[in-house]
């Protein structure tokens, strides 16, 4: 969303929002010249000074926006042109050759390194690069633009993908899809919509329907020769049809950005990117804000925060950190999103959670969603805690600690506002 508002205010637009509390990058927004409201009282926008009548105001909606909003339900009665956000995705980015990245997991790390492999081009992110500082990367000569294909709600099917990556289909928003078989039935749809070439993880439990003529690769630790961690680095070795290219240095050493890495640098390579271009961009790849960003290191306590939310990327996040900081103790802070997602994956949350030498949680970040009796952040068997009362807790637990300890907050919701005052407290 915020990418699509910077992408009309470059464009000369007038552009307002609304959002339900302030952030970092909503400040950032306002400062850029965008007005936002923090209430869905109507009286609000208009103190923006704004005047939006029907005739001359497109209105572009998140589905994290509940149906009875007071903003949403004042346009949609009064006749105002109401578009998904996805939907004004695929129109904005139709008239370049579009990059997507689709799957479960690994959606916004995997875009952005195909942004950072391929600049200067044109990118909508789900993320903050941390490169670029920004979520929207604009240029006129490029003919490519990178986007993140989001399958909630069966966004992903707006977009007209040149060329895509998928990634994982482990099933996810069961709320809207029902069951795992539609879940996957989307990217098999998906898939169709494909005009160049399709680049999907091997081993996933997908089989795509591609347009004749529209070329299908496969990417994953095959592709990967010579891997070795020394000194806080990862390096491999890529090996495809397309090329090989050695001694790779991960900007972010993380051990899941291997596998990203490898999907992006594929399609970076169809996209006429050279080995000596690939190889130096991904050793100054400085990852996505909230993917795994590291804030604190010193040698009694590591904080990480990171974005996962499904237990599948819980999984894979606590595998990175097992596999960089392996003598240290491992406690975690997660803050489950949604209510539905929550009560359709406890047990998968209370296996992986249990994987962490202590886990804390934080009640349910509701998003969207209206509470559903039963489903509370008690039902995944660890300790609960209020935000107020958190960074006290990690204080003591860490004070207290004979081991040196890693403290990882995870999550989807508004975890990341607690960053700052965890890491100062830390430090």
């Amino acid at each position: 969303m915020s990418a699509l508002a910077r992408y009309f205010h470059h464009q000369g637009k007038v552009v307002a929002g609304y959002d339900r509390t302030p952030s970092e990058l909503t400040r950032e927004l306002e400062s850029e010249g965008i007005q936002i409201v923090y209430g869905d009282d109507r009286l609000q926008m208009e103190d923006c000074k704004l005047e939006v009548s029907p005739l001359e105001t497109l209105v572009v909606r998140t589905p994290a926006v509940p149906e009875e909003n007071a903003l949403y339900t004042y346009f949609r009665k009064n006749g105002f042109a109401i578009k998904k956000r996805a939907e004004v995705l695929g129109m904005v980015t139709r008239e370049k050759k579009a990059l997507c990245v689709a799957g479960t997991h690994g959606k916004t790390t995997t875009s952005t390194m195909i942004a950072h492999l391929l600049h200067p081009t044109n990118a909508f992110l789900g993320g903050i690069s941390m490169n670029y500082k920004t979520n929207l990367l604009l240029d006129e000569k490029s003919a490519y633009v990178v986007v993140e294909a989001d399958e909630y709600d069966r966004s992903f099917h707006q977009l007209t993908p040149y060329i895509s990556v998928v990634t994982a289909v482990d099933a996810d928003h069961l709320d809207i899809y029902g069951t795992e078989e539609a879940y996957r039935e989307a990217f098999a749809h998906y898939t169709s919509l494909i005009t160049g070439a399709l680049v999907m993880k091997e081993g996933i439990a997908l089989e795509p329907r591609l347009q004749p003529g529209v070329k299908c690769y496969t990417y994953g630790w095959s592709n990967t020769k010579n891997i070795r961690i020394t000194n806080g680095q990862i390096r491999f070795d890529y090996s495809s049809s397309l090329a090989t290219i050695q001694d790779i240095s991960l900007g972010v050493p993380v051990w899941v950005n291997i596998e990203n890495a490898v999907a992006a640098i594929t399609v970076a390579l169809l996209s006429g990117a050279s080995p000596e271009q690939i190889k130096e961009r991904m050793a100054s790849f400085k990852g996505v804000w909230r993917r795994f960003n590291i804030h604190v290191n010193t040698p009694k306590v590591v904080y990480i925060d990171d974005y996962a939310h499904h237990p599948q990327e819980i999984a894979t996040t606590i595998e990175s950190v097992r596999k960089l900081y392996p003598e240290r103790r491992l406690i975690g802070v997660f803050q489950p999103h949604l209510y539905t997602r929550t009560r359709d994956f406890a047990e998968g949350f209370r296996t992986v959670l249990s994987t962490m030498d202590e886990t804390i949680l934080l009640p349910i970040y509701p998003a969207r969603e209206l509470p559903i009796p039963g489903v509370t952040s008690e039902m995944l068997h660890a300790p609960v805690v209020q935000k107020s009362e958190l960074i006290a807790t990690l204080k003591e637990k860490i004070q207290n600690s004979q081991d040196p300890v890693v403290l990882l907050t995870i999550g989807a919701g508004d975890v990341d506002r607690l960053v700052p005052d965890i890491t100062k407290a830390l430090e």
